[in-house]
């Protein structure tokens, strides 16, 4: 008798361990999709994604006979690496997470045209050759995932245009134009209306340089909810111009009775700087702050190497962020949780294999994705 219930246990026990072995680990995002499930529940992202090269150099540059040289270098750099296949790896990221609602900054529109037509002094951006749509790519890539989602709203800010040198013998320059936009995303059961898609006041004029940015806004139905979305990418150059930036987006919202989910990279560090702590101080509350995801971890977003290849993760500040006022609480304490909220992009693992052997990250900074669970007025579920 003895003997058949150890083979009856032996037979389980094989059986369990054949059925648990053909089952995928779980990834660390897979509390995201099974609470996701909760219709009084939303999934947000925010990610920047990268242009793929250092544009600050060309920005920086004094001398307007070495600007062909710096923008050839930043050209080098966007070619090496290639945002085809940086956006397989930030689909992944977004298919582990699911989001209903994405904010995406750095989103380029890469344009070119042989020969150049610079006229000296003055910047034309008038390029219409498309070399790489990155919003195109991005989409492109979640519908061959079977991923459903579509563009909810999309700012243009900067759109530069400044010669590059290709060859020295004869010397020759092309045009290189560079669009940014910041966009937000939604999943195909979202509802999203109201979009307001806007450029701050304040911004970087130094001509030729003249450096926009701005902000989207949509009113986002998911599940039992409707909540106010808001993306946008403010100054990291200037503090003063990305102060006021802030306090322009904080008097637009000021009126706002949705809950309101403000993502986006703020180039503010938490918890020390000061547009962070403006934000703070208008009863907005930093998502990351309330995360119930342990063990608790710094939540560093920024930055990695330029060529995004640093075999270690040097991750140091936390600019990427996902802010919320909720409209309710008691003595101040906004109520926005439970909060479960997950770096992605900051783990050796996250890297991806390039064609030419080099591991790679998807973009010079990581992203992060939260679950919140925000009460509105009058329903306090």
């Amino acid at each position: 008798m003895k003997k058949q219930i150890f083979i009856v246990v032996v037979v389980c026990l094989a059986f369990f361990l054949a059925t648990w072995a053909d089952k995928p680990p779980k990834d660390e995002l897979w509390k995201l999709r099974q609470l996701s499930k909760d219709p009084n529940s939303v999934v947000v992202m925010t990610r920047n994604v990268y242009v793929g090269g250092n544009v600050d150099r060309v920005i920086e540059e004094t001398d307007p006979d070495l600007v062909p040289v710096q923008v050839a270098i930043t050209f080098a750099e966007v070619m090496s690496t290639d945002f085809e296949y940086r956006a397989e790896a930030l689909v992944d990221e977004i298919e582990k997470a699911q989001p209903h609602l994405i904010g995406l900054q750095e989103i380029s529109l890469i344009r070119y045209q042989s020969p150049s037509d610079f006229v000296d002094g003055v910047y034309i951006p008038n390029a219409t050759l498309v070399f790489w749509d990155y919003l195109d790519i991005l989409m492109n890539t979640l519908a061959n995932r079977g991923l459903d989602y579509y563009v909810a709203g999309i700012v243009q800010n900067a759109d530069v245009e400044v010669p590059m040198i290709v060859s020295i013998s004869p010397l020759a320059f092309d045009d290189v134009r560079l669009t940014d936009y910041d966009v937000v995303l939604a999943r195909g059961d979202v509802i999203t209306g109201n979009v307001v898609e806007k450029n701050y006041a304040a911004l970087i004029y130094d001509p030729p340089i003249i450096i926009p940015r701005g902000y989207v806004a949509v009113d986002a139905t998911v599940g039992h909810k409707t909540y106010r979305f808001v993306n946008t990418h403010l100054e990291p150059f200037d503090p003063d111009i990305q102060e006021a930036q802030a306090v322009e987006l904080l008097f637009d919202l000021n009126n706002e009775t949705l809950p309101i989910i403000l993502v986006g990279d703020l180039n503010t560090e938490a918890p020390t700087g000061d547009t962070y702590q403006m934000l703070l101080y208008n009863n907005y509350v930093d998502a990351w702050a309330r995360n119930d995801v342990r063990p608790r971890i710094p939540g560093y977003t920024s930055n990695h190497d330029v060529d995004l290849r640093n075999d270690i993760v040097d991750l140091d500040e936390r600019i990427d962020l996902i802010m919320v006022k909720s409209h309710v609480g008691m003595n101040g304490i906004h109520n926005i949780g439970p909060v479960f909220a997950y770096v992605v992009g900051d783990e050796l693992k996250d890297q991806f294999e390039f064609p030419d052997g080099s591991l790679m990250w998807p973009s010079d900074h990581a992203g992060v994705a939260a679950l919140l669970h925000i009460p509105v007025l009058g329903k306090h579920k």
